[in-house]
């Protein structure tokens, strides 16, 4: 059994926390916009990223209706709303901050993301969820070889890398498609997006007898511009495979999974 670590940088935002947005944001149910605001704010109700939070004068008229649910969020109390735009209803696609939460939070409402059919930072539309201010991600080139293995089979072994640091995650290593093993792997119908670095382009699991690792490998084919250096490129789940770099086995990170990770995202809806 490998050793489980922690070897990259941790979230430390604290829940409650809330930070001006200096971003115009706008959003869309069908072809209608449900608001448009300069003065959206950042609200954090787990450590891994914050939402949006509108300002109540920034939406357009008659679209929010209380349904008369109290609740309590991270950050303190809020009033669930549904959303009505013309003959769409989206029921429980809000919650209205109430007395008790923070200050800057009363008279703003957060809306679960997938309540809204297009989110817009600027002109740009954003997936999943917003892009935390104190996330970094960089996708650097490095000369650093890499071979991952599973059960003493070869998946991929390559000269190089792109290494793919990015804040709360483990370090993902990128190889090229021709050191990789494909005979070994099948192709999923499982796709992600991430704010970061767009939508995935292909999942590839590995069958080994009777026993089968799913979803261990992805690409990006078009990603963000600013990790474009991964595009075409395959990467491993450092928590399901054996990995070695430079020759030397690294431990197994404690980071959560892509399954754990997606149950996070949906509690903060």
């Amino acid at each position: 059994m490998v050793e489980e670590t922690v070897d990259y940088p941790g979230l430390i935002v604290p829940v409650g926390h809330v930070e001006p947005v200096p971003r115009r944001i706008r959003a869309q149910v069908g072809s209608r916009w449900v608001f448009d605001t300069h003065r959206a704010l950042y609200v954090w109700e787990w450590p891994g990223y914050p939402q949006y939070s509108i300002p109540l004068r920034d939406m357009a008229e008659g679209v929010l209706t209380d349904d008369g649910r109290a609740g309590r969020l991270g950050p303190g109390p809020a009033r669930r709303h549904s959303l009505r735009v013309g003959s769409e209803v989206r029921e429980g696609a809000a919650w209205v901050w109430g007395e008790g939460a923070p200050e800057p939070l009363i008279g703003t409402a957060r809306f679960r993301w997938d309540a809204i059919d297009a989110w817009f930072e600027e002109d740009e539309q954003v997936f999943v969820h917003p892009r935390s201010p104190y996330t970094r991600v960089d996708a650097l080139r490095s000369s650093s070889g890499v071979r991952v293995e599973v059960d003493g089979t070869v998946l991929a072994d390559a000269p190089s890398s792109v290494k793919l640091f990015e804040t709360g995650l483990p370090t993902r290593y990128y190889v090229e498609r021709a050191f990789v093993d494909w005979t070994l792997l099948r192709s999923s119908a499982t796709v992600t997006a991430c704010p970061y670095k767009g939508r995935t382009s292909g999942y590839w699991s590995f069958v080994s007898g009777a026993v089968s690792h799913d979803d261990l490998a992805w690409a990006y084919d078009f990603p963000t511009v600013s990790c474009s250096a991964i595009a075409g490129m395959v990467a491993f789940y450092n928590e399901h495979v054996d990995l070695y770099v430079d020759g030397v086995l690294l431990p197994r990170p404690t980071a959560l999974s892509r399954a754990e990770w997606d149950k996070q995202r949906r509690a903060g809806s």
